[in-house]
């Protein structure tokens, strides 16, 4: 299926966040929640793109058949009006030939694939698994570099090789080097999204196309309005935008694993995003408490 909001320059759409899973108090998936997120993500939120079964997800801990039902929903709920991206990548490469193979009959319109986590392969072995997953699918490939999650980084070598396969396509960084990711987009097809909410405004400096956020569920529209006025040449006022959510990013993307952060955010802001499933556990009152002050701080309307 193609994207709705992809462009030749922008293959997955610009403002993507990575999408919350609710679950509900007794850790069922709620899947009207998710098609519900998903509509105020794409519709109040301004995201043209939704990255499902991620992290923020909290896909380590959805089985197959949930993930299958996830991304369904999502894209009835908004596939018509934003890229869906789905998380496929595991640290088994069979696995994750299925998943993308599950997701490409889903209604995806393209593929999330982390670096295979905890085994530690060789340079060589992430080759053949990103190739492997590619070759799987007609789906378009963004590979999700995340060193500080995966243990090991995809080289600047490796990037070069992957970028000749005509699927794999773009690149989510979180390793947060600059002048390695500039040294492939001078040198490859590859575009960069943004995959750390801290990094968002310098990866634009460096050529990156848009970003993977999960900020997005709250300050959407702030981060589409940075990224414009950077676009456009206001460089001040996307500088301006930048450091005025500088308390947001460290209240949800510094205290504790962020997709228990964003769930307390959304609660405060009107939105149901559900509660998190183990070994996750919800946000503190104290989190809770200091997590108001800095969206408050960062200009965020909260519910009472």
């Amino acid at each position: 299926m193609a994207s709705p909001t992809g462009t030749s320059d922008a293959p997955f759409g610009r403002a993507l966040t990575a999408m919350v899973t609710p679950f509900t108090s007794d850790g069922a998936v709620d899947y009207e929640g998710v098609q519900r997120i998903a509509a105020y993500l794409v519709d109040e939120q301004r995201n043209d793109g939704l990255v499902v079964s991620g992290t923020t997800g909290e896909s380590p801990t959805t089985s197959d058949e949930e993930k299958d039902r996830i991304l369904r929903a999502v894209v009835e709920a908004v596939g018509d009006r934003a890229t869906v991206v789905a998380g496929a990548g595991t640290n088994d490469t069979r696995h994750s030939v299925e998943l993308a193979r599950a997701a490409e009959r889903a209604g995806a319109h393209g593929l999330l694939v982390v670096t295979p986590y905890y085994n530690k392969p060789p340079q060589e072995g992430l080759v053949r698994h990103f190739t492997a997953v590619a070759d799987a699918t007609g789906l378009p490939v963004m590979l999700y570099d995340i060193p500080g999650r995966a243990a090991t980084p995809i080289t600047t070598e490796s990037l070069f090789r992957l970028a000749e396969h005509p699927r794999i396509t773009a690149v989510k960084d979180a390793k947060g080097d600059l002048f390695a990711g500039s040294q492939v987009m001078a040198g490859t097809d590859l575009v960069f999204y943004s995959g750390d909410d801290l990094l968002n405004l310098p990866w634009l400096s460096v050529g990156a196309v848009g970003y993977v956020s999960v900020v997005g569920h709250v300050v959407g529209p702030d981060l589409v309005a940075m990224c414009d006025m950077y676009r456009t040449g206001d460089v001040a006022g996307a500088l301006e935008t930048h450091r005025r959510l500088l308390p947001v990013v460290s209240a949800i993307m510094t205290r504790t694993q962020g997709a228990i952060m964003v769930k307390a955010a959304l609660t405060l802001v009107g939105q149901d995003g559900g509660y998190v499933r183990p070994p996750l556990v919800d946000a503190t009152r104290e989190q809770i408490a200091a997590l108001r002050e800095d969206l408050i701080t960062g200009g965020l309307k909260l519910v009472d």
